[in-house]
């Protein structure tokens, strides 16, 4: 049997990558390209086409996590704690522990710093592996109004830098940094010894993390600055559909080579 890569390590030789999947479709496709595969809570926009991340529930992230479990053998696998399920130490753990058992996931990510490092210290200490997520934090939206890039004073370069180092006291392994200013996002990297993952942060962290139906062009409705697009997904699936629909109207499918 073919071991997971469980080696998510700080190191100047090598980036990580790391991709979101949703189901066992595009995982079986990604596994063991990327070194992580992240069933994130974006799947409530990209998925659901919800306006915002706060929808998704537990059941639907064990749903998902699960699929992608099917697909990806071989990828770390995280899975997204959704909005309100970890508020308290207690409640934090006990679903936590449903998203291992049930889902089989690797690891779970949930988002908050220093105010949510007794919650990250309580899973660590009960065997769950946590990635944690600063910075921009969708599920705080409603809260600051808005997606808001962070780092751009001194105030929000302390509350980062110490974020992290409370994160990883605690017992994570791997932090997100979202929606933070390059410079600041460098610092945040430095200071630290476990990993960072950026998305719209800039080249310094130690890998990059980005929704694969914004790099693949499925999410075409809008681009953020911080996604690379490589491929235009939408327009080629669009194009075989019209001429799927062609060849049906016109009879040249199905031919008799597609028949029993």
């Amino acid at each position: 049997m073919n071991k997971k890569n469980y080696n998510i390590i700080k190191t100047k030789n090598k980036k990580i990558s790391m991709i979101t999947a949703y189901d066992a479709l595009m995982a079986k496709i990604f596994d063991e390209i990327v070194d992580i595969i992240l069933v994130g809570d974006s799947l409530s926009m990209s998925f659901k086409g919800d306006k915002d991340t706060l929808s998704i529930t537990l059941n639907d992230m064990i749903y998902h996590t699960k699929a992608v479990k099917k697909g990806a053998k071989k990828t770390l696998i995280v899975c997204d704690m959704p909005f309100g399920s970890y508020l308290s130490k207690e409640e934090a753990l006990r679903n936590a522990v449903r998203i291992y058992k049930e889902s089989g996931a690797d690891a779970v990510k949930l988002e908050g710093g220093e105010e949510k490092a007794e919650i990250v210290k309580e899973l660590t200490k009960n065997s769950i592996a946590v990635m944690g997520h600063i910075g921009l934090m969708p599920q705080s939206v409603r809260l600051e109004g808005g997606y808001k890039i962070k780092g751009k004073n001194e105030n929000e370069k302390t509350k980062l830098l110490k974020d992290a180092k409370a994160l990883e006291k605690a017992g994570a392994f791997c932090i997100v940094l979202e929606g933070v200013k390059e410079n600041i996002a460098k610092a945040v990297s430095e200071s630290i010894s476990i990993p960072t993952i950026g998305i719209g942060s800039g080249k310094y962290t130690d890998g990059q993390v980005l929704v694969w139906s914004d790099m693949f062009g499925f999410f075409d409705e809008f681009k953020p600055k911080f996604v690379k697009r490589y491929l235009d997904g939408a327009k080629i699936i669009k194009n075989a559909l019209k001429e799927y629909v062609e060849d049906v109207q016109e009879g040249r499918f199905p031919l008799e080579e597609h028949c029993y």
